[in-house]
């Protein structure tokens, strides 16, 4: 009788979607997940080493602490596409049987937990930076009593804490973590009753409230520094480096947002609505997001490689002058 009972005896990761699957569609592709995955961790290994070299060469503190922000998004972006691109890689290389390998569901909830907290992490991360530009434009006198290094790196470590708990809500019985097809990866249930409609709705409602926060600060710190640069106070403070992070936080923005919104809506969408979810539509989804780990560190890496280079311009220009100015004949 027990031993009827559990070979009868389906983990709950399995319930909804019991592998081995028979998906073919080209999206559920091994091609894709490979070249994501290399393109991901070499864009972003790039980016960390020209950050670094930054910092180094940093002389404003605003800017330091930027560099830091976009250091700690870079680290999660990269541990993103390591953990996430490894299992995914393993699968499509040995194709193993998820209900041999993990009958417990530990591993699924693993790779469940790591999709939404560095899902999560890198709009959690933009809306911080959003904020402490919003700060640092507006109000410059406050910031610069408020902000130190250490609490940007706590601030940081803050997202992370936020994000990795949010990730924890289904093992603690809000929402669950289920295998998806084609086999290769595990999410959360994205459901319309119950725990899982909380769950799905916290997660597309925290996505979307970052990037709707980012979108209303960015703009107005934008603003405000058209303002001061076209003012009558332009010569008195350099604003070329409040610019340059500016722009790079807007392009951050947009990126996050054509890859993020499309996964996003389509979840609040099927939550509110009684429409069955469309396996290709979410896999579709998170290949959009995983777009945006790959795209982010190119930003960081075009501006803060043309700055070297402008710096180093100047300093030649300099080393030029003092030569002329040496070697010059007297009138």
């Amino acid at each position: 009788m027990n031993a009827s009972v559990s070979a009868n005896y389906t983990p709950s990761c399995y319930v909804i979607n019991s592998p081995p699957f028979n998906y073919t569609h080209p999206i559920a592709s091994a091609y894709y997940p490979s070249i994501f995955t290399f393109l991901g961790l070499m864009s972003n290994l790039i980016a960390f080493i020209v950050l670094i070299k930054s910092f180094q060469r940093a002389q404003s503190q605003s800017r330091s602490f930027f560099l830091i922000f976009l250091s700690g998004l870079v680290v999660t972006d990269f541990m993103g596409i390591l953990v996430s691109g490894c299992i995914v890689g393993a699968f499509h290389v040995t194709h193993f049987n998820w209900r041999t390998l993990d009958p417990n569901c530990h591993f699924c909830n693993f790779m469940g937990m790591t999709m939404v907290f560095y899902g999560l992490c890198p709009l959690m991360l933009g809306a911080t930076m959003a904020v402490e530009r919003f700060i640092g434009i507006n109000l410059p006198f406050e910031r610069t009593f408020s902000i130190t290094k250490r609490r940007t790196i706590s601030m940081v470590l803050m997202v992370w804490f936020i994000a990795g708990c949010i990730a924890l809500l289904p093992l603690a019985g809000l929402g669950s973590y289920h295998m998806q097809k084609p086999g290769s990866w595990c999410f959360f249930n994205i459901g319309s009753e119950g725990n899982d409609l909380v769950f799905s709705l916290i997660f597309s409602l925290v996505g979307l409230i970052c990037i709707s926060v980012s979108f209303v600060l960015n703009t107005v710190s934008l603003v405000t520094l058209i303002k001061v640069c076209c003012g009558q106070d332009r010569s008195q403070r350099r604003r070329d480096y409040e610019v340059e992070m500016m722009v790079q936080l807007i392009l951050i923005l947009v990126i996050a947002s054509i890859c993020w919104c499309p996964l996003l809506i389509y979840i609040l969408e099927r939550v509110l609505t009684p429409a069955p979810v469309s396996d290709y539509l979410i896999l579709f989804g998170i290949r959009m997001a995983t777009c945006n780990q790959i795209f982010d560190p190119w930003i960081y890496i075009v501006f803060q490689v043309s700055r070297l280079r402008r710096v180093k311009s100047k300093t030649k220009e300099k080393e030029a002058e003092k030569v002329d100015n040496t070697y010059s004949l007297p009138s």
